[in-house]
């Protein structure tokens, strides 16, 4: 029998950490963990799928810089609700990378602004021989890792899942749906390495798919970014209520097709229905405000650079003209500059 009596009156978030750490690695030991796992900005959607796979049975650290968040996941763990039900996760968060010895895994979900500060910080928490996964939005994000880290190692994808940040240590699961993945190289061995994570990830919970060109699935779950999030950021609407007008319509579909006709120079395989595809999740979500959108309102930082600002880069170097996103681009940026 082993007995351990802790008293505690005040520490540190890092000395806590720490005795949470060799708290964990005791106990984790008695169970059998079945692997490490970092996560890398721990909003709505890095708090959900760290919740999710520590429920599996890993080893799942959370890092992020929003001290309260961190905190109050150490001490009463994470509060996730949906449909009406609250469950209550336990997992460990930090807001020193430092304290995360070497991961098997790390996720990063920061913002796209945030890619290469986070990608430093992969960099330390995997390792030598860890692998890195981004589930961001927008384009660029493995190609910004990959300047640091062997694209050997790299997974990228997109996932369906939806989630909302209800307060420090609280989260709404909003939505279900599948994930994708595949690695960043073009070799045999990074292949296996998506299809491992797929199974593995399935049997957590998180139904995966691993695809070997994991480019085109980027690039449409692009589309849909651009055919939504700065039109709704912009005009103060939520998504489903893109379809109640003609001009709002028009415009996403114009948008929409300005980045297929860049994709297409790009020689990435799209979905020929991409404007349908996106009508139909601004349907399917018709009640929720884009991701863009909430930045706006809460004058954050956008990532439009990394969506239809990407759109605008790529085309002027193909030589393209894409009015409409770099009016979306521009129109986004001007709101952010007059931030008070």
């Amino acid at each position: 029998m082993y007995a351990v009596i802790i008293c505690r009156i005040e520490m540190s978030e890092a000395n806590t950490t720490i005795l949470q750490s060799s708290i964990f690695n005791f106990q984790s030991k008695q169970r059998g963990v079945k692997m490490k796992i970092a996560v890398i900005g721990a909003g709505a959607m890095g708090s959900l799928f760290g919740a999710m796979l520590a429920e599996a049975d890993n080893e799942v650290w959370l890092y992020d810089v929003w001290q309260e968040h961190v905190d109050t996941i150490n001490r009463d763990g994470l509060s996730i609700e949906r449909d009406g039900n609250t469950r209550r996760v336990r997992l460990s968060a930090t807001s020193y990378p430092d304290r995360i010895e070497r991961a098997e895994l790390t996720i990063i979900f920061v913002k796209s602004t945030q890619t290469r500060v986070a990608a430093q910080t992969a960099l330390q928490v995997a390792g030598p021989e860890g692998s890195v996964m981004t589930l961001q939005n927008g384009m660029g994000n493995a190609d910004c890792i990959a300047e640091l880290i062997d694209p050997e190692r790299i997974l990228a994808g997109t996932t369906s899942h939806g989630a909302t940040m209800l307060g420090a240590g609280r989260i709404r699961h909003a939505g279900i749906g599948p994930t994708t993945i595949g690695t960043w190289s073009t070799t045999e061995q990074g292949r296996r390495l998506a299809g491992r994570f797929a199974d593995f990830f399935t049997e957590a919970g998180i139904v995966t798919e691993a695809v070997d060109d994991v480019r085109s699935v980027v690039w449409n779950k692009l589309l849909i970014n651009i055919g939504i999030n700065a039109i709704t950021a912009l005009s103060g609407i939520r998504n489903g209520q893109i379809l109640d007008l003609e001009i709002t319509r028009k415009l996403s579909r114009i948008a929409v097709e300005e980045a297929m006709t860049v994709a297409r120079a790009r020689g990435v395989a799209i979905r020929e229905d991409a404007v349908d595809i996106v009508f139909h999740v601004a349907e399917a979500t018709a009640v929720n405000r884009s991701s863009m959108g909430q930045d706006v309102d809460n004058h954050r930082q956008t990532e439009i650079a990394a969506i239809n600002g990407f759109i605008v880069r790529e085309a002027q170097e193909l030589g393209i003209e894409t009015p409409i996103n770099f009016a979306l681009t521009t129109l986004i940026q001007t709101l952010e500059s007059h931030y008070e």
